[in-house]
């Protein structure tokens, strides 16, 4: 279902469903991060839903993330603050990972450094405390030697609105691009 507009990129709140159809394929990123082949079919399978909450707290923006699958697919959970402070994370997907998140506009230092792939076809969204229409953020695995750069946003495919992530996921000389779109699926139950 299309992302209603009232949903945007500082207002995730709710329930999101990959959409396969129109996301790139995720099998080539989950072999090149170290996941297995058991796991990375069960989750080829699986319908993934993230469930999202998203607030502001003494100023700082706060993401807290369920990635749930059907059939049994043991999910994950996140919490991301907006700081670009490092956070340590670990799952049973990705292992010990360190990230990072922050607001991103679409010019200046950071935009400019970014993938020409994870800047193109933007809904230009400014909705952040400053006028943002991003969100950046990395993560780090140095136990399996890769890093994922993610571009967060709303994009418009068939004039249908989707959050979507650009990722750009890099392994000494090998470098995965994908595009992954969400479906709308309702508020938070």
């Amino acid at each position: 279902m299309a992302a209603p507009a009232e949903y945007t990129i500082a207002n995730l709140n709710g329930q999101w469903v990959l959409n396969k159809t129109l996301s790139d394929p995720t099998e080539p990123v989950l072999t090149l991060q170290g996941v297995g082949w058991l796991k990375r079919k069960a989750i080829g399978l699986a319908t993934i839903t993230l469930s999202i909450t998203e607030k502001v707290e003494n100023g700082l923006t706060i993401i807290d993330i369920e990635s749930t699958g059907t059939g049994g697919i043991q999910g994950t959970a996140e919490h991301r603050e907006l700081n670009w402070s490092e956070r340590a994370h670990e799952d049973h997907v990705f292992g010990s990972l360190t990230g990072q998140t922050k607001w991103l506009d679409n010019k200046g230092a950071d935009w400019d450094a970014l993938d020409s792939f994870q800047k193109e076809g933007w809904l230009d969204e400014r909705v952040g405390p400053n006028g943002e229409p991003h969100i950046l953020t990395t993560a780090v695995s140095k136990t399996n030697g890769w890093t994922a750069i993610q571009v967060w946003g709303f994009t418009e495919l068939n004039g249908v609105r989707y959050y979507t992530r650009k990722v750009v996921i890099t392994k000494e000389s090998e470098v995965l691009k994908v595009r992954i779109f969400y479906d709308f699926a309702g508020p938070k139950a």
